[in-house]
C-alpha cells in the first residue's frame, strides 16, 4: 500500500513504518518539497539490490513531485511521479553488476545515463539510452 507523507521528516522512525535497512526516507523524497510517497515494492526491491551489491548506493532522485519533475526537466509521466523509479550514481561502480542485478531482481524500466542508472517498477519492459554506456 503507498503511503504518503507532506514531508519525509513525518515518517515515524520505527520498524513497522519504515523496515528497509538500507535506505533512509530522506533518500527517498522529492529533492525539491521534500515530500515522500513510498511505494514498498521499490523499497523491497533496492533493499534486496544493495544487499546483492554488497556496498553502498547513492541514490540521485526517487519520489518526484510534479512540479520539481517538470523543473528537473523529467519526463510528463515519469515513474518518478509515483515513487515507482529511483536514478542510482553510477560513478566508481560496477555499471555492469548494478544492471544485472537490478534485471534478476525485477526491475523493469532502464534507463542508461553516462552517470547514472535509472530502475523502475513499471509494469512492462522498457530501455533507453543503452548507446551511452555502450559507447
Amino acid at each position: 500500500m503507498v503511503t504518503t507523507y507532506d514531508h519525509w521528516k513525518q515518517v515515524p522512525r520505527n520498524w513497522s513504518e519504515w523496515p528497509w535497512k538500507y535506505f533512509q526516507p530522506e533518500e527517498m523524497a522529492c529533492r525539491g518539497t521534500g515530500k515522500l510517497v513510498v511505494e514498498p515494492r521499490l523499497l523491497d526491491y533496492l533493499d534486496l539490490f544493495r544487499l546483492r551489491f554488497g556496498g553502498p548506493l547513492t541514490v540521485l532522485s526517487a519520489f518526484r513531485s510534479a512540479y520539481h519533475n517538470a523543473f528537473v526537466g523529467g519526463a510528463p509521466l515519469s515513474c518518478h511521479i509515483q515513487a515507482k523509479a529511483v536514478d542510482l550514481s553510477t560513478r566508481g561502480q560496477d555499471r555492469l553488476l548494478m544492471e544485472r542485478l537490478a534485471k534478476e531482481i525485477g526491475f523493469m524500466g532502464f534507463g542508461y545515463y553516462r552517470t547514472f542508472l535509472h530502475i523502475d517498477i513499471r509494469d512492462t519492459p522498457a530501455q533507453w539510452g543503452k548507446e551511452k554506456w555502450d559507447a
